[in-house]
């Protein structure tokens, strides 16, 4: 016959046996979960990109006379079968322009920028608009940006600080440097 204690150390080993077992499923699992919220991301940022794309419409309204006019947003011609690829949401800033032309999401960017006492960075712009500041998103954010500055929108003071147009560098530290007390 087996004594108790024999007993209770056999299962005891057996507990922790199974314990170890289910902290490596853990690990197994919590690896396959960052997989799967990386995809998401992913498919996300997609979801965003095409609905932009496929939203886009080649007419907009004039801003002095309200009325209906055609701006060049077409990059390169639009395939055969009506494809939106190559469509441009956002039209190079012109002084017959102003943001209403632009899709809501870069007319709100033109317009933060454009009330900022001082240039912003990307996470700042986030923050500032109300959009995740994760990592992933804020690269995303940054094309948009990228894309303004191509298209003479908004300007680029120093690599990832934007401002309005026509905004000159400030002198001094930028916000957002070490060392700035409202910074990082």
């Amino acid at each position: 016959m087996v004594s108790w204690r024999e007993e209770l150390g056999r299962r005891e080993s057996a507990a922790r046996e199974r314990i170890a077992e289910l902290r490596g499923q853990i690990e197994e699992l919590t690896g396959l979960l960052v997989e799967q919220e990386v995809v998401v991301s992913r498919l996300e940022i997609t979801r965003e990109t095409m609905s932009e794309i496929l939203s886009a419409d080649e007419s907009v309204t004039g801003p002095e006379t309200g009325e209906s006019v055609v701006v060049d947003l077409v990059d390169e011609p639009v395939a055969a079968g009506g494809s939106p690829v190559g469509v441009r949401l956002v039209p190079t800033w012109s002084a017959q322009l102003d943001a209403d032309v632009l899709p809501s999401s870069y007319r709100d960017i033109v317009e933060v920028l454009a009330d900022a006492v001082h240039p912003m960075r990307a996470h700042h712009l986030c923050a500032a608009l109300g959009l995740s500041t994760d990592k992933n998103k804020v690269e995303g954010f940054r094309s948009k940006l990228k894309r303004l500055v191509e298209r003479d929108w908004i300007a680029e003071l120093e690599p990832g600080l934007f401002a309005a147009r026509g905004t000159s560098m400030p002198t001094g530290r930028a916000p957002g440097q070490p060392g700035d007390a409202g910074g990082r």
